[in-house]
């Protein structure tokens, strides 16, 4: 007499806890690819950026006949930081090797208590360099660049750059230092020195947060001085600590922006007080 064979009927229960199995293990792979890939981006992005080091002159300059305070309209204390900062030194780049290697080049930023001391670059749009180094590879630490809206020889009343805040302190990872007390107290970490082809500047920090993401610190274009002046009043009282530092419609403001977590922002503004013509 032969057996007839028991036929087995998956039972819809296991089937559902076969299904989250799968998807558990296709999360799974794909996380542990999203982080190997991290880090290897970082580490390609590390690597970018010792060879710029290593082909870049950054000199500091002292003051010459193309100097030009920006003239304050109000009356500032003379104990004020504001008077040793005009007196601190410019940045002077040779540009000559960053533009054989990215056209886009446009300049390089240097912000104190910080490890943000790179070129920067921008194009026609504000994606491109959120995935593409300077070299203009794929990678997803992205690199420093210019909001395309903004002119870069003659600068708007915002100028922004953007960078991704990535964890191992590259691009703006470091830009959440100035959260610290530590970053704070120390006066002289309160400026960033830009330095272009065509001129070099110096620019006073009036404002630092971590904000919920939002576009309204990103506005480029104002219809009247009353709008820009509000605009500005906006992000004085949105810092997180106090700076001795009035800014006023006249003013122009450099924006630095990047990640803080998944769902907020890190923001540091500071306003023009120094520029010098390149020969």
């Amino acid at each position: 007499m032969v057996k007839k064979k028991k036929k087995y009927k998956l039972k819809w229960k296991n089937l559902i806890a076969l299904l989250i199995f799968l998807v558990a293990f296709v999360f799974l792979i794909k996380s542990g690819v999203d982080v190997i890939n991290y880090f290897i981006d970082a580490s390609n992005t590390t690597s970018e950026i010792e060879e710029i080091e290593n082909i870049v002159k950054i000199e500091e300059v002292s003051d010459n006949e193309n100097t030009e305070i920006i003239e304050q309209p109000e009356e500032i204390d003379e104990r004020n930081p504001y008077w040793d900062y005009i007196k601190m030194n410019l940045i002077n780049v040779n540009f000559d090797e960053l533009l054989s290697l990215n056209n886009e080049t446009k300049g390089w930023i240097q912000v104190n208590g910080t490890n943000i001391n790179y070129p920067f670059v921008q194009t026609d749009n504000n994606d491109y360099y959120l995935t593409h180094s300077f070299n203009k590879n794929y990678n997803q630490a992205g690199w420093v660049f210019m909001d395309y809206r903004n002119d870069t020889v003659n600068y708007d009343r915002n100028t922004i750059l953007y960078a991704h805040g990535m964890n191992n302190q590259t691009m703006f990872g470091s830009l959440r230092n100035i959260l610290s007390s530590s970053w704070y107290n120390n006066t002289d970490n309160h400026v960033i020195k830009l330095s272009t082809p065509t001129e070099n500047t110096l620019w006073q920090v009036f404002s630092v947060y971590h904000i919920e993401t939002t576009n309204d610190y990103i506005q480029t274009e104002f219809a009247s001085d009353e709008e820009y002046q509000q605009f500005l009043d906006m992000l004085k009282a949105r810092s997180a600590v106090e700076f001795d530092t009035t800014v006023n419609a006249t003013d122009k403001i450099l924006t630095l922006s990047t990640c803080y977590n998944k769902t907020d922002k890190v923001v540091m503004h500071a306003k023009l007080i120094k520029r010098e013509a390149r020969n």
